[in-house]
């Protein structure tokens, strides 16, 4: 009998009657259930790594530092990421706030826009970020253009307000009170937003999962269908969805931190690969290759 989902940290839940068995969290235990105790009897079948070296996952599976190349690796995933929509494939993104602050929203807006991403994982701060940055031009009050923006650390309270306000992100968008930024693209291309709170959350806004369990439930739902996964300069976040993740999920973990893409990797040391960069370089060059090849296919199909 195969254990599905295929998850770590998870005990095992057997089904006598329907011949099944099932990784469950502890939390998720009823009494009555049959769980598996001890070894015997449970065999563990690794993920087999592919000899044709087709893959970047397959011939990689590295950690590319902060001194070496990146952009033959960028481009490889490009081309995994049309494959892998081209087969119905599901990509999510795991989003830090550095995402906004460094300017590399626009970026993943143009992925968003092309359909390359299909769940967005993130906490509340990163939502809200993007709505002040769309609001008023800031996010937690600083400028891209300026140091210190005036007045500019009123506006991540008013971004909540907003928000608040008008009932949700997705009532803000059919408002037209949000027009633009990441929260905007995803409402307008339907991609799955899931956010989630922390203890240092204000607000938080509406549609936003304050319990943590529950927060997990959510999570692991989403994710049972995505095949690839983009962690992008977030540690906590990042840790927590890749250890919800099945082993044939494949990752990518970008943050300038040498620690935090070790850690990620650690956690799909087969299926993973690691860039220790600024992710907004990094977002622009794989837009860059996403939205020229659409764009040079779009102008064959003319000729």
């Amino acid at each position: 009998i195969e254990v599905r989902p295929a998850t770590m940290d998870s005990a095992i839940a057997v089904d006598r009657k329907k011949r099944s068995a099932r990784a469950v969290k502890f939390f998720d235990v009823s009494k009555d259930d049959e769980i598996v105790v001890g070894h015997q009897g449970v065999r563990v079948v690794p993920v087999q790594r592919s000899t044709s070296r087709t893959d970047v996952f397959q011939f990689i599976n590295t950690i590319i530092d902060a001194d070496e190349p990146k952009s033959a690796v960028i481009r490889e995933l490009g081309r995994e990421l049309q494959h892998v929509r081209k087969t119905k494939g599901k990509i999510a993104v795991v989003g830090g706030p550095a995402i906004v602050r460094t300017g590399a929203g626009e970026h993943l807006v143009r992925l968003i826009e092309s359909r390359y991403v299909d769940r967005l994982f993130a906490g509340s701060a990163f939502a809200v970020y993007d709505v002040e940055r769309a609001l008023f031009g800031t996010s937690l009050g600083m400028s891209p253009d300026l140091a210190f923006a005036r007045g500019g650390h009123e506006n991540h309270m008013r971004a909540i307000n907003t928000i608040r306000e008008s009932g949700g992100i997705a009532t803000a968008v059919k408002k037209k009170v949000l027009t633009r930024g990441i929260m905007h693209a995803c409402v307008l291309h339907k991609v799955d937003i899931v956010l989630t709170g922390s203890i240092r959350d204000e607000g938080p806004i509406p549609g936003v999962t304050t319990d943590v369990v529950e927060a997990q439930k959510i999570m692991r739902e989403k994710l049972a269908d995505v095949t690839h996964v983009l962690l992008l300069g977030t540690v906590q976040h990042s840790l927590a969805v890749a250890s919800m993740l099945a082993p044939t999920v494949k990752t990518v973990c970008v943050d300038i931190d040498p620690s935090a893409v070790e850690k990620a990797v650690e956690h799909q040391p087969l299926q993973s690969i690691g860039l220790v960069t600024d992710v907004e370089p990094f977002l622009r060059e794989l837009a860059d290759c996403l939205v020229d090849a659409e764009a040079n296919r779009a102008d064959g199909r003319k000729k």
